[in-house]
Order: structure tokens, then C-alpha cells, then sequence
């Protein structure tokens, strides 16, 4: 995802929620239409994954061309991760979500319409650039209307609903079947459908805060946050950790299960396209439920070292029952499931417990440029490995290369959490097994 699917809980405005919009009963409406325009935008960026045959078959493109397609979503972002925070600052996110949201849907449509492969790339770009703007910025309205002992349970909420886009995309081969079965770019259509409402629901957002008032506020307050570029040379060992978890966990988990995981089903387990679909979409169905629920734990009981540990040797596990075993997919599913949600629930808020508040947006803005940069070069190395070994129907065994190079970042993942884990068990702790949180 987006790399989307595990962004930072921070309040990219330094404002924190006015008094007025910290007590009102409309801050759970802005919840549930900022969420409603997430959702739109996940399943935007998760609808190529079950067109992938569809795509070989109909349109040519190699699995080389397929990776770039998910690969262009990160690509821009090295570099404008840390423009939209700066936007944000300065035009309020309200402004931001409203931009992101149109471009969003105009990539959509490019990706849609386009006669060719060139076009639909760029479409995918732009709607990369978009989204990982709009992901900030509903971040940073939810911060606006949330107190902070409430700003928690938001997030983690506003996280499980936006899985329902990926969960949807992923089962669109089902209950879409009679637009599958016209032709690869009927579903293109529908996905540039549902980001046209993600537009409309920002809309509405935004004609809720001008009624609130809350935008004359936002536009007179000074802005604080800035880049120290001298900062990424003193964060502590415990960050530098955190920071490889993020990276190597998103390199993993993002290729695999939004670009090449479906394909994989169907060639090597021999499912069909809607089969192989709805297993992969368990993965995000379990995330909706059991993301909060593992938030909780470790607001209660702290451990989070812990349990990012346990999060991420499921991953592990789980390439290891795919690739070396025919056990049932429901359990690899499952697996992989309750690490997606232990992870990116448990690793954001503990980012920001080990970084001074001062310099927290320089630590954020660091972590999304490099994980950006190995979601580009995973989706990339993924798909030449599938095309140099000649992966397909055909030829299932062309599929291990792929499967051996994602369980080696995998291994390195696994790495940075056992050093994170026993760095938290000695003198230097930072409190992420011991400190305990209420909201």
C-alpha cells in the first residue's frame, strides 16, 4: 500500500484539536467520511493485484510491467513525502485532502482510459502522489478534531476502515464478476468509480469544516514543524531499528500481497482468479477486526517490542507454509493477517516514543522516504525475477525466486526487531515494553 498502510498517527500540523472541535459530536461524522475516503483510495491502489492475468493476457504486459504499475506508486514519493507535509503546513490539510482527492481521481481515470501501457503508468504515478498526500492529510484533520486521549482509538479506527478498500478490491472479482468477465478494463473503471466518491466525500468534509469554522482557525495558527537536516545524524540506536522494521516489513508485505500474491495463487495452488482473490483478501479482512484489538494490548500492557517481534516472525512464517508446504491457504491467510495487524498498529506509536517531539516530523519524513525508495525497488525486483525465471501457469517453479527473495528481507526484518527486542530488555530502554497508556 500503499506504503498507506502503515503512515504515522502525528499530528502533521502542530495544532493538536481546537477546544471546540475536540468536544463535538461531529468530529465521528469527519471520521467516518475521511475513512469513507481512504477506503476509496485502497482500493484504487489494490486493484491491479487481481487483474494481474488479465492484464498478461490482454493487454501484454510482463510481470516486469505489472511491478512498475505498483512500483510508480512509491517511486514519486521519495521525494514528495516531505513536500506534502510542507503543504500541509502552509495550506492547511483540509486544502491538501481536497487537491490529493481530485488528482487521485484523475489518475484513476488515466489508469482506466489509458490505450497503452505508458498512459496507465503515469496514471498510477499521479494517483501515487495523490494518495500518499491525502493519507497524511486525513492524519492531520483527524488531529484537528481529536483530543489527544482520543486520538488514538481514531486512528486505529480510521486504519481498520480503510482496509475495507483493500478487503473490497481484492473480492471485486466476485461480486464485480460480470464487469471481470468483459474485460480488463471494466474493473480499471470501477476502481476510478470509487475514488470519484473518495472525492466526494472530502467534499463533504470540507463544507463541514467551513460550517465548523474550523479552517479560520487552522489558517491563522503559525506552523512549527520544519526539517533539521543535522537530525538524522543524532536519533538513537532504537530508532535506527524501528526504521529498518518499517522499510523491510513494508518490502515485504506490500509486493507480495498488492501485486504479485493473487498470480501467485493461481499459478502455484492452481486457484481461480475469484478464489485466489478472496483468499488474499482475508489478509485485510482480518486486519479491520484485529488492528484496534492489538492497539489496545499494548496501550494496556505495554510489550510492544514484543509484539512486533511475534508481528513480523509470523511474516516469516508464513513465506516458509507458502512456499514450502501445501497446507491449507486459510492458514498462511490468517497468518499473515495477524501479522499485518500487529505490525503497522503496534510500530507507528511506538516511532514516536522513541524521538523527541521536536524532531518527530524528521524522523517520520525519513522513515516514508526510504521505505518508499525499497517499495519501489521490491515491486521492481520482484517482477524481473518472475519475467528472468519465466514464471506462470506454465511454469509454477518460476515463482521461487520471488518467494526466496522476499523471505530474505524477511530475515532482515526479523534482524532489526531482535535488536530493537533486546536493546528494550537492557539499560537503554526507551519504555516500549513497559510504558502503558490510557485514552
Amino acid at each position: 500500500m500503499s506504503s498507506d498502510a502503515m503512515s504515522s498517527p502525528k499530528d502533521s500540523t502542530g495544532l493538536g484539536a481546537s477546544p471546540a472541535a475536540a468536544l463535538s459530536p461531529v468530529r465521528w461524522w469527519v471520521l467516518a467520511l475521511v475513512a469513507l475516503a481512504i477506503a476509496g483510495h485502497y482500493y484504487e491502489y489494490d486493484a491491479v493485484a487481481p487483474l494481474v492475468e488479465k492484464l498478461r493476457a490482454e493487454r501484454d504486459f510482463s510481470h516486469t510491467d505489472i511491478g512498475t504499475l505498483n512500483a510508480v506508486l512509491s517511486l514519486p514519493n521519495i521525494v514528495f513525502a516531505l513536500v506534502a507535509g510542507w503543504a500541509i503546513d502552509r495550506f492547511t490539510a483540509t486544502r491538501m485532502a481536497v487537491w490529493s482527492a481530485a488528482a487521485g481521481f484523475l489518475g484513476a481515470v488515466l489508469t482506466a482510459g489509458g490505450p497503452d501501457f505508458v498512459v496507465v503508468a503515469i496514471g498510477r504515478m499521479i494517483f501515487g502522489l495523490a494518495e500518499e498526500g491525502l493519507f497524511m492529510a486525513l492524519l492531520a484533520i483527524l488531529a484537528q478534531w481529536f483530543p489527544k486521549a482520543g486520538i488514538g482509538i481514531a486512528v486505529t479506527l480510521f486504519l481498520s476502515l480503510a482496509r475495507v478498500g483493500s478487503y473490497s478490491a481484492d473480492t471485486s472479482p466476485q461480486w464485480a464478476a460480470g464487469l471481470y468477465a468483459r474485460g480488463v478494463e471494466y474493473p480499471l473503471w470501477l476502481g476510478a468509480g470509487i475514488t470519484g466518491f473518495s472525492l466526494l466525500a472530502i467534499l463533504v468534509y470540507w463544507w463541514v469544516d467551513r460550517q465548523a469554522g474550523n479552517h479560520k482557525v487552522l489558517a491563522a495558527a503559525p506552523t512549527h514543524e520544519r526539517i533539521v537536516w543535522a537530525d538524522l545524524f543524532s536519533f538513537n540506536r532504537s530508532y535506527w531499528y524501528i526504521l529498518g522494521l518499517h522499510v523491510l516489513y513494508a518490502s515485504v508485505f506490500f509486493p507480495f500481497r498488492s501485486t504479485f500474491a493473487i498470480g501467485y495463487f493461481e499459478n502455484v495452488k492452481g486457484l481461480s482468479n475469484e478464489a485466489a482473490s478472496i483468499n488474499n483478501s482475508w489478509v485485510f479482512f482480518t486486519a479491520v477486526f484485529a488492528t484496534p484489538f492489538f492497539g489496545f494490548l499494548a496501550d494496556r500492557y505495554g510489550r510492544r517490542a514484543s509484539m512486533m517481534l511475534f508481528g513480523t516472525l509470523l511474516m516469516t512464517a508464513t513465506l516458509l507454509v507458502l512456499t514450502l508446504t501445501d497446507w491449507p491457504l486459510w492458514l498462511s491467510t490468517a497468518m499473515m493477517g495477524v501479522s499485518f495487524a500487529v505490525v503497522p498498529g503496534v510500530i507507528w506509536p511506538s516511532t514516536t516514543m522513541l524521538v523527541e517531539q521536536r524532531r518527530l516530523g524528521t524522523a517520520l519524513g525519513l522513515i516514508t522516504v526510504i521505505q518508499n525508495v525499497a517499495l519501489t525497488a521490491a515491486n521492481l525486483g520482484a517482477g524481473k525475477l518472475l519475467d528472468v525465471y519465466g514464471a506462470g501457469k506454465e511454469n509454477p517453479g518460476g515463482y521461487l525466486p520471488m518467494m526466496v527473495f522476499f523471505f530474505i528481507i524477511s530475515l532482515a526484518a526479523l534482524w532489526s526487531v531482535v535488536a530493537l527486542w533486546r536493546r528494550e530488555q537492557g539499560p537503554d530502554a526507551l519504555g516500549l515494553e513497559s510504558i502503558r497508556t490510557k485514552t
